[in-house]
């Protein structure tokens, strides 16, 4: 019986595969070899100016070795080194490009989305030197958003010179932006991760593998030129129990209400800077200001603060300290990032969750303070970047603590789950939305890719024969004829019901135009050069048609005889898929709980 079924269909190729991804991905795989390449070697410049400019900047001397501004012996005459860094990255802004002001992050979004993912070169070279500048000279940022955008922008600049779509030049900037990352913290997991999560606004191979690719072999180049990791190793905790699970998942909790509180300061003070009646080339100089001070008042708060965050991990700071850290790094942080200065949101994220998460931890009676940093860093992350997975793993790069992944998914996740009730938006997406753009972060699949034409299409579907004339179609439908006004286009068949073409209102207003002849037909009125579609195709297929032909309906009619009719798809119909995806998400029924308590309601 099987076997007859089976023979009765026509043969038909089935062309379908769960991907779309082709032999280009290949091409796009070579080329981000080279993109990942060259992105190591930008973070390992952007480190060695960063190094360079503390010293300069902080103890007058010139010097690439590794530098902390806390050590300096200035006094507080430190308040004018972030002044003066700030000032000319004011300057670098209003007279380079005002794209360099900020964490980065948000304008290659802003690429992505807006400009079919161009970035000028003057961008590339601008973002990383403004925030060597600023984190040298004591701004408390990290590195990660400015290299993010500079590989991003290479890569961006890379594909703009070869014949390649706006996807596949969003793929190549995004390899680059992943790759900077991978080659700053050597992260290339949490990298890939980050861009699947924030970056690419899709999960398809054709992606996925070319930013893979560019990942890992900043990487690999990473160890020749800044060295191996991890950068912050601490000893492996043991695994973790039931109890320290529920303890990570409170943490993530609070971490939670931490990042939309951190995330309303920063649009607070961004909305102070606003108004400013001075031009927002200053704004930075007057937030750097505030930096100043605060370097005097709790000096890890100056510069990257990899040092910082390393003490945080292996519980060496406590008690008093811990607090004065927590509140002056987020204050400082939200005031200088409101100014829009250059810099990066990773590092200071970091200090600010392993600060919070320490100082519970050390009311803990179980694990160590160490261990709760880290969970709070993890979450910190997860909640203000909404990036969880992201965030369990770059933790766990960081550390190589394996043992910790439970526990570090807990974390992330209660945070997610705090801040996308609490806030409509994360403090990268925010940036955007203010600009007047709006985007979302939940991926789902399209219903047009698996939803069939013949589940939607028209089966009754009303002809003409290709002699009526046109005069007399259009008195029919001027009269209200109930099958002709349905729809905007009409079918023409031969005297064998077989389809010969179509006329659409618009056919007959141009021909009524032209002629008054009584002896035009339809099928001269109408067109003959069809674009079908089929019954088993995915209605994605059938729309690509009607875009590429500028339609607005098809015929739809059978493999193995396209002359023969079995339906009619417009955009109603088209649009009547998306009617499914709304019925499931909003219409509940009843179930077995809500039906027994109804019949247990007391009349």
């Amino acid at each position: 019986m099987v076997s007859q079924i089976m023979n009765s269909q026509p043969d038909v190729k089935d062309e379908l595969a769960d991907f779309s991804t082709d032999h280009r991905v290949l091409l796009l795989s070579a080329m981000a070899l080279v993109i990942g390449s060259f992105s190591a070697l930008v973070a390992y410049i952007l480190v060695w100016l960063i190094a360079a400019i503390t010293n300069f900047a902080f103890y007058h001397r010139f010097s690439i070795a590794p530098a902390l501004p806390q050590g300096n012996h200035l006094g507080y005459w430190v308040v004018l080194v972030p002044v003066a860094g700030a000032l000319i990255i004011g300057l670098m802004a209003r007279f380079g490009s005002d794209k360099i002001r900020g964490h980065g992050i948000p304008e290659a979004l802003e690429a992505i989305l807006l400009g079919r993912s161009r970035i000028s070169p003057k961008v590339a070279i601008l973002k990383p030197l403004s925030s060597a500048i600023s984190i040298g000279t004591g701004g408390p940022f990290g590195a990660e958003g400015p290299i993010i955008m500079t590989g991003g922008a290479f890569g961006s600049i890379f594909a703009q010179q070869f014949n390649l779509s706006a996807a596949e030049r969003k793929t190549l900037l995004v390899a680059g932006a992943a790759a900077g990352m991978s080659a700053v913290f050597d992260t290339p997991v949490a990298a890939v991760l980050l861009a699947v999560e924030l970056l690419l606004f899709e999960w398809k191979p054709r992606s996925f593998i070319p930013v893979a690719v560019a990942s890992i072999i900043a990487s690999v180049l990473r160890v020749p030129l800044l060295g191996a990791g991890p950068i912050f190793p601490i000893i492996a905790h043991a695994p973790v129990s039931g109890l320290e699970l529920a303890i990570a998942a409170g943490i993530g909790i609070l971490a939670g209400f931490g990042s939309g509180l951190l995330t309303l300061l920063v649009y607070a003070f961004e909305d102070l800077f606003q108004k400013l009646p001075i031009h927002w080339m200053w704004w930075p100089a007057i937030g750097a200001v505030f930096v100043g001070v605060g370097g005097i008042i709790e000096p890890r708060v100056l510069g990257v603060g990899y040092d910082t965050i390393h003490s945080l991990l292996r519980g060496e700071l406590v008690g008093a300290a811990i607090i004065g850290l927590l509140v002056a790094k987020a204050v400082v942080w939200s005031i200088a990032l409101g100014s829009g200065t250059s810099g990066g949101v990773l590092a200071p994220l970091l200090i600010i969750g392993g600060a919070l998460g320490a100082f519970v931890g050390s009311w803990i009676p179980v694990g160590d303070v160490g261990l709760w940093a880290l969970i709070g860093m993890a979450a910190m992350m997860a909640g203000t970047m909404r990036s969880p997975l992201t965030a369990m793993v770059f933790a766990v790069e960081l550390t190589h603590d394996f043992n910790l992944f439970p526990a570090l998914l807990a974390g992330s996740v209660a945070a997610l789950g705090v801040t996308v009730l609490l806030m409509r938006r994360s403090i990268l997406t925010e940036k955007l939305a203010r600009r007047g753009h709006h985007l979302t972060r939940e991926y789902s699949i399209d219903p047009f890719e698996f939803a069939r034409v013949r589940e939607v299409m028209d089966k009754e579907v009303p002809s003409i024969p290709e002699t009526m004339k046109l005069s007399e179609l259009s008195d029919r439908i001027a009269s209200g004829d109930a099958k002709l006004n349905q729809r905007q286009g009409i079918l023409i068949v031969d005297d064998q019901n077989q389809l010969v073409g179509i006329i659409t209102r618009g056919d007959i207003v141009r021909a009524l135009r032209k002629t008054q002849s009584a002896e035009m037909t339809v099928v001269e009125a109408g067109s003959t050069d069809l674009v079908v579609t089929f019954p088993d195709e995915p209605l994605h297929t059938a729309l690509t048609k009607m875009l590429n032909r500028d339609v607005g309906r098809l015929a739809v009619v059978e493999r193995n005889n396209q002359t023969k009719i079995v339906g009619y798809l417009g955009r109603a119909a088209i649009l009547s898929a998306r009617m499914k995806i709304h019925e499931e998400e909003n219409i509940r029924q009843k179930g077995w709980a809500s039906q027994h308590a109804a019949e247990t309601k007391p009349v």
